[in-house]
């Protein structure tokens, strides 16, 4: 068994043609998907990078290992306890690579995610780790293709090769060109809707998007011009990396291996693109930030379309159990190795999903049906409501809060919101599932402890607070920045008040 992990980072689904885009960001991997499984409802359970790494290769709730955050106590696996064995690659929460190499397969990872992050975690179960020391793919395609040309042809092996050219800054190199230079920009974001964004605020807003340094992404946003550029630049990245993820396909064909091999290609979150006011990053746990697109291509993989909802953190089982290996008891993944052949299998199913934002804001996400709900404890110094309820059919771009409107739907969400996190924490008591009653802090919501630590970490320690605010008051906002200034981030968290349309906010 031959089995190749893409995992490209910041790539959301709904840019790749395959997924029904209308640029032609994804010729590779279209022809991929045309020969293989496509799933249109997987989404990660915690995010960003981090965070969602850190669920796929544990294949565990960030509210059970603890990570949710990019720094702080929540950026480090919670220390397995005093029940922890000589060795752990066998105590049943064995990251996902071990179960793989304890299935016969050889694993190598090509990123240089494990350095960026300290994620030291994430090497563990890998026979190889290289390095690649840059971004783009010109950077990060030779070390996989010195790879390939020595164990291509070799049986019973995973590589896993970390792409990044979607994430900002967006930097494809400029003889690249523009692909894209005589396409429109997507139609959902109207000079309108630019301009409300404009009278709200927050880094990486339509206000300050970014450095006016860098060639393809605008300093900030004023019109649809300004969008296209914006669009440009990130599908420019999509299609650069797309060119890369192409050789690996020819080196495969070329090794006469093309055919035995199972190709998976995901990301570790989405993007947004003017989502929530939020440019180029990846800042709520939202639909945008958490979907992802998942795509299975190989030997017994029945070609189609799978709509289920699903954690990214259920790929783990499905491929381990997909080669023949044994799934350990405290992983929260669940199999769904039987709809990789279209079969339909009740028990791998998720009737919700939710996913945790912890490094841009603090805030948990629910999506049941065609609805979201988003409930914010701290905004990151963004203009975000408690709760955000959006019907994902109607209007897939998360631009109309309907929580006020529908607030019977609204209490629905918050239930099984509350309800998951109650289930969570019995588990972390009881030691099932993922749950870990010898982690230190085991009882304790990491989300809490971010909390409890000042708020998430790039707004508390990316983002001069004082500074923040005078900008705002010299631009003449004084609402916000009174906002800003009372709250420092903190949500009221009077739901019911807030449902019933009465005013939360002291500064109004």
């Amino acid at each position: 068994m031959r089995i190749i992990y893409i995992d490209c980072d910041s790539l959301r689904p709904d840019h790749l043609g395959c997924y029904g885009y209308d640029r032609d960001t994804s010729p590779t991997i279209d022809t991929i998907a045309e020969r293989g499984r496509r799933f249109t409802n997987v989404h990660a359970s915690d995010v960003p990078c981090l965070p969602s790494r850190t669920a796929l290769f544990t294949g565990r709730f960030g509210v059970h290992t603890g990570v949710v955050n990019h720094g702080g106590l929540n950026a480090t696996v919670r220390p397995r306890g005093t029940a922890r064995g000589f060795n752990t690659a066998f105590d049943g929460y064995q990251t996902w690579m071990s179960s793989l190499r304890h299935a016969g397969l050889h694993t190598a990872l090509v990123s240089l995610f494990p350095q960026r992050h300290g994620a030291w975690h994430v090497v563990d179960g890998f026979d190889e780790w290289h390095d690649t020391h840059g971004y783009r793919a010109d950077h990060v395609y030779p070390y996989a293709e010195e790879w390939l040309e020595a164990n291509a042809e070799s049986d019973d092996w995973y590589l896993h090769v970390n792409f990044w050219d979607p994430h900002t800054p967006y930097d494809t190199p400029s003889e690249y060109g523009d692909p894209f230079a005589d396409e429109s920009a997507p139609e959902w974001l109207t000079d309108e809707m630019i301009a409300d964004q404009r009278e709200s605020y927050g880094t990486m807003s339509a206000r300050e998007t970014g450095d006016d340094d860098l060639e393809r992404t605008p300093e900030e946003l004023t019109t649809r011009e300004d969008f296209k550029q914006w669009a440009d630049g990130y599908d420019t990245g999509i299609r650069y990396m797309d060119d890369y993820i192409g050789r690996i396909v020819e080196q495969l064909e070329d090794a006469g291996v093309r055919d035995e091999t199972l190709f998976i290609v995901s990301g570790d979150h989405g993007e947004n693109l003017g989502e929530l006011n939020v440019y180029g990053d990846h800042q709520t746990a939202d639909a945008v930030t958490s979907r992802v697109p998942l795509i299975m291509s190989g030997p017994e993989i029945e070609p189609g379309v799978d709509d289920s909802l699903r954690y990214q953190l259920d790929l783990p089982p499905t491929v381990t159990e997909y080669v023949g290996g044994e799934i350990p008891d405290h992983w929260d993944g669940r199999s769904f190795v039987d709809a990789l052949n279209g079969v339909t299998d009740p028990d791998s199913d998720r009737e919700f999903l939710v996913f945790s934002q912890g490094a841009w804001a603090c805030q948990r996400g629910v999506r049941w049906d065609d609805w979201l709900l988003v409930r914010t404890y701290h905004d990151g110094f963004k203009d975000f409501a408690p709760v955000e309820l959006y019907d994902l059919s109607a209007d897939p771009h998360e631009t109309t809060n309907l929580a006020r409107e529908n607030v019977d739907v609204a209490r629905e969400g918050i239930a099984l919101l509350e309800g998951w996190q109650s289930a969570r924490l019995a588990e972390s008591a009881t030691g099932t599932a993922g749950g870990n009653p010898d982690a230190p802090r085991a009882l304790t919501d990491p989300l809490v402890e971010v909390l409890e630590e000042g708020g998430p970490f790039h707004p508390r320690n990316d983002i001069d607070f004082d500074d923040l605010i005078h900008r705002l008051r010299e631009a003449g906002d004084e609402r916000h920045a009174k906002k800003l200034k009372i709250h420092e981030g903190f949500v009221p968290q009077d739901i019911d008040a807030y449902l019933t349309g009465e005013n939360v906010w002291k500064h109004e």
